[in-house]
């Protein structure tokens, strides 16, 4: 059965028995249906936008190519008003996927981080940077799909309360809310790139789900297990709290008053280990083979302490692929800065417990902002390295190449 997670809900479904979503649009003479919330969505994603009503696809059509199957197309009539209608919907949550995502194997990408690790700060300059800069250098077409996004409505709304709350007015980001239910809408986009094998063009399409759980919904292991997503993570992006590590913030110059109650990194570590190895099932006896970009944010603020000739303040080349031999010399660094800083602790723990991971140091605004007045530097946002831990794991996936310097 080609099962892959909703990228959408995070439950397992089976590609070659997508549901459909009626448009409305009846037969002549007959009654069309009309939208509604549906509650099966709104319950699974706490998406309560007004809809049309979704089917089962018909049992003459389900799994075969090119009609209701994963590879094809395929067109169903509404058993309401007998519409004919092409949309495809997850079967689960009734959430409309991309005509793209039925022939996709891709990977879902998870995030998670702690209280103030600055997630959403990160993942909308994370987003600005996919479609800007990153699409430029891979020749590749990235945008939004779906009809919600983050929670906040329409890949529209969403653009105006993060990316443009940043780039274009220059104020900080609230701190994200706890999710109602657990469940949050994701931020959900298309990476569409030219690829050739075996002697021949074509492209591929790969679907990236990003999750911004709040810091609240980490705090006890028991709402780390409500999180679902990170049970069907393909691979992980963890951000941790630079300032937490011990002794940093008698190094770094911050304000007392925006440490808001932030946890150590390593308490945050423990309990994402322990939602992986119930997820996926990981005997004590061996590691979870989960690949793990483990991230250090806001490093902005170390900037000043580490000196501009530091190996972590040099940008690596822009080029098609990932920088494997950088990629290996960043992480030797930031591991030789936990063991300089006193967290030598956070290493043996991933040491012991993960197969794959890697260290990345990044900063989403790239100089410190003025938190009183809760403004981005008169410079503006300047990303640096946003986008190095999502490039590692689309390399171990496959879905990019290698580059070397």
């Amino acid at each position: 059965m080609a099962t892959i997670a909703c990228p959408y809900c995070y439950r397992h479904i089976d590609q070659r028995r997508l549901a459909y979503q009626c448009l409305g649009l009846g037969v002549p003479g007959g009654v069309r249906c009309t939208r509604s919330i549906d509650e099966t969505r709104a319950e699974l994603t706490n998406v309560r936008a007004a809809s049309f009503p979704s089917f089962p696809a018909p049992r003459l059509l389900a799994g075969r190519p090119g009609r209701g199957g994963g590879g094809g197309g395929g067109k169903a009539p509404c058993p309401h008003c007998g519409g004919v209608t092409g949309v495809r919907v997850c079967p689960v949550c009734h959430s409309p996927l991309s005509s793209a995502f039925r022939s996709s194997r891709s990977p879902l990408i998870g995030m998670v981080g702690g209280k103030g690790a600055g997630k959403s700060v990160y993942l909308a300059v994370l987003n600005h940077e996919l479609r800007t800069t990153v699409r430029r250098r891979f020749a590749a077409d990235v945008w939004f799909t779906g009809d919600q996004q983050g929670g906040a409505g329409s890949p529209r709304q969403w653009l105006a309360g993060s990316e443009e709350q940043l780039f274009e007015r220059g104020r900080l980001l609230e701190q994200t809310p706890s999710a109602m239910n657990g469940q949050r809408a994701p931020v959900v986009l298309e990476w569409r790139q030219p690829r050739r094998r075996l002697g021949r063009a074509g492209f591929s399409t790969t679907v990236l789900s990003f999750y911004d759980a709040a810091g609240e919904d980490l705090t006890t292991q028991e709402q780390a297990h409500t999180q679902a997503y990170l049970g069907v993570a393909d691979g992980l992006v963890l951000l941790l709290d630079p300032w937490q590590l011990p002794g940093a913030l008698h190094r770094i110059d911050v304000p007392p008053e925006v440490v808001r109650e932030a946890e150590p990194p390593l308490e945050v570590l423990h309990r994402i280990t322990e939602l992986l190895r119930v997820a996926h099932g990981v005997r004590t006896a061996k590691r979870v083979p989960i690949p793990l970009a483990v991230v250090f944010a806001k490093m902005d603020a170390f900037f000043p302490v580490l000196g501009s000739d530091h190996p972590l303040l040099t940008r690596p080349p822009a080029t098609a692929g990932y920088d494997e031999s950088i990629g290996r010399s960043t992480s030797e660094q930031v591991r030789a800065m936990l063991h300089d800083y006193g967290a030598d602790d956070i290493d043996q723990h991933l040491e012991l417990n993960y197969a794959d991971f890697r260290y990345f140091a990044v900063s989403a605004l790239g100089a410190p902002p003025d938190y009183a007045t809760a403004a981005v530097d008169a410079g503006g946002v300047q990303p640096f390295r946003v986008e190095e831990p999502l490039l590692w794991l689309l390399h171990r996936f496959g879905v990019i190449g290698r580059s070397r310097s």
